[in-house]
């Protein structure tokens, strides 16, 4: 392997390795804040929207961090960062029971985060050519969608095993591997690292990319709107992960087995874009997609049984898979500033993931219906969905 090679590879594996402890971390932190505090519906939905917020002011702060001081020290900073908040957690769990204190431990954790995946984005796709950068997408992709979907499957069997002090353990374990696999890389490839950074300013530099459509700048826009819409869906399903589990009286081992397929779904969903292009540039999929989240969100959380929630996930994968790959695809082609670009992808994740479970939690306060969270949230992604069709009126 190149040199250049070598880092594109240890970047994939940060990838990876970091969706697995994250993914593990807050999938499961929702599960302890019930079991440990108490925690209903509504309350975790309040956590969920507290720590999307955090995300996004932080994510697109870290964005722009990354491309100014560069992504190894963007890299060390968020990943001691989680560290130090893992350990902070796992003392509190063991010593203190504090509900507090593991709010307070797990909006650390959401801060040193938005230091990686920004980082991350921009880092694999620098460099790349015209030809060179779907590919490189469609790998960023089905790797960290693929180990995010392992996290979840093994998740409840770990806990069964292990208790909750593994939702900390495994992660600090997996952040301080990932923070010795950066300094090894910092110090073996430095050169090469600075190549890639600074590519398209050397005299050996490609030629600059071009978007590959006209329609580029529109596209970026629908994206933008489209993914933190996918992300008020999946973040608020996620902190009412536990209420399904209850209502279908499953435990922690079988909620990973039936309650996160979707993951798999959005997994095999990113294995098909990455291999087929054809959905590039072309508005009918972003909208059908769109669609098919509004109806398949509302579906999973009032499935009357098992059958209904499992037929509802695969369009649901499907579904966001599409959209997350769009907004991170034309993040990544339509301009060269891509940490800034990565950390307003992640921004506007974080805006989703606050504004889906805010819309939940108001909803079952001030409307205490078993389903006044579902059709309240159902209501603020059609809104999302007439969006998309003026900005695509606008770009035309």
């Amino acid at each position: 392997m190149t040199p250049r090679q070598i880092i594109k590879f240890c970047c994939f594996t940060l990838e990876g390795l970091n969706s697995f402890g994250t993914v593990f971390y807050f999938n499961y932190l929702y599960f302890l804040m019930r079991d440990d505090f108490g925690f209903g519906n509504k309350r975790n939905l309040a956590l969920a929207s507290a720590l999307g917020l955090i995300y996004a002011i932080a994510a697109w702060q870290t964005g722009k961090f990354a491309q100014r001081r560069g992504y190894f020290a963007a890299l060390n900073v968020g990943f001691t960062t989680m560290a130090g908040f893992f350990v902070a957690g796992l003392a509190l769990h063991l010593f203190f029971k504090s509900a507090i204190g593991q709010v307070i431990s797990a909006i650390g954790v959401t801060t040193g985060m938005c230091f990686i995946w920004p980082t991350l984005e921009a880092f694999v796709s620098d460099g790349e050519t015209e030809e060179g950068l779907p590919r490189i997408v469609g790998i960023y992709n089905v790797v960290w969608a693929g180990t995010a979907a392992l996290a979840t499957f093994t998740g409840g069997m770990f806990i069964e095993f292990f208790g909750y002090k593994i939702i900390f353990i495994l992660p600090l374990t997996i952040v301080l591997g990932m923070l010795g696999l950066t300094f090894w890389l910092k110090r073996h490839a430095a050169e090469t690292a600075r190549e890639i950074s600074a590519v398209a300013h050397t005299e050996h530099a490609r030629a600059p990319h071009q978007p590959a459509s006209p329609r580029a700048a529109t596209f970026l826009k629908m994206a933008w709107l489209a993914n933190p819409f996918a992300y008020i869906a999946i973040q608020t399903l996620i902190a009412v992960i536990p209420g399904i589990a209850a209502k279908f009286q499953l435990s922690a081992m079988y909620v990973g087995f039936v309650c996160w397929l979707w993951y798999f779904v959005r997994f095999g969903t990113f294995i098909a874009l990455w291999r087929w292009e054809g959905w590039h540039y072309r508005f009918r999929w972003l909208a059908t997609a769109f669609g098919i989240l509004v109806v398949s969100f509302a579906t999973i959380l009032m499935s009357p049984n098992l059958a209904v929630l499992i037929a509802a996930q695969i369009f649901f994968g499907a579904a966001i898979g599409l959209i997350y790959y769009s907004s991170l695809f034309y993040s990544m082609d339509a301009g060269d500033t891509r940490g800034e670009h990565g950390g307003i992808h992640e921004a506007a994740i974080g805006m989703g993931n606050c504004a889906g479970p805010a819309v939940g939690a108001l909803s079952l306060q001030f409307l205490p219906h078993a389903n006044s969270g579902a059709i309240a949230v159902s209501v603020l992604l059609l809104c999302g969905f007439g969006g998309l069709f003026v900005i695509w009126q606008r770009g035309k």
